[in-house]
């Protein structure tokens, strides 16, 4: 019985690492986290970080792969495999991102990269190709789909993407840093729904608004 035990313990330590820098990350920020810290968090020596990570930039990118783009794969699927037009599908992708934004210890992903990108420059390269330009990529896609529709006019599909997520990730980070201050928070869901009416409206053939 203790050999199974230890067995599932090492299997589960890196996950265990990464929660750990997860929480720190979001409480003392990219650079001024360093390998202890986040050995501390999760209870175990430095020595054993490096046995996972070599530095602090692969836990997070680690991070981002483990957390981040599960979700991101998910929104993909749903988008691939949905038979309804283009603007209900984006109705769809904005539902998830909503569910994404409910997670403050993941919205606290970019606000970090936005915070550290001028001193950690290739950590705002990775996180934009690994997440931002797969998701720009995901809605220009869709976007192209209700162009040729005529559902949607006919405009620049890679614009009206970056016009489509900027909002919301506006929203997200809003969410990570004003709304526990705020006395009447609004819900992201209603943020993102709201904006996503009137980007719809501007989007749509002069027959169809």
């Amino acid at each position: 019985m203790p050999r199974p035990s230890r067995t599932r313990r090492k299997e589960d330590r890196p996950a265990e690492l990464l929660e750990a820098a997860l929480d720190t990350f979001r409480a003392k920020g990219f650079a001024a986290t360093r390998m202890d810290d986040i050995a501390a968090r999760a209870g175990v020596s430095k020595g054993t970080i490096y046995l996972y990570y070599p530095s602090k930039e692969a836990i997070f990118e680690a991070l981002v792969r483990d957390r981040l783009l599960p979700n991101l794969d998910r929104v993909e699927a749903a988008a691939a495999a949905s038979p309804l037009p283009a603007g209900a599908t984006l109705r769809l992708i904005a539902g998830m991102a909503s569910q994404v934004m409910a997670d403050a210890r993941l919205v606290g992903v970019p606000k970090m990269v936005l915070a550290e990108a001028g001193n950690f420059p290739e950590l705002a390269r990775f996180y934009r190709e690994a997440v931002v330009a797969r998701a720009l990529a995901l809605i220009a896609g869709v976007i192209r789909r209700g162009i040729a529709a005529g559902e949607f006019r006919d405009t620049d599909p890679e614009i009206a993407a970056r016009l489509f997520v900027f909002p919301v990730l506006v929203t997200a980070l809003w969410q990570a840093t004003f709304a526990p201050v705020e006395d009447h928070p609004v819900p992201p869901a209603k943020v993102v729904e709201q904006h996503l009416e009137t980007w719809l409206r501007g989007m749509a053939r002069d027959g169809a608004r």
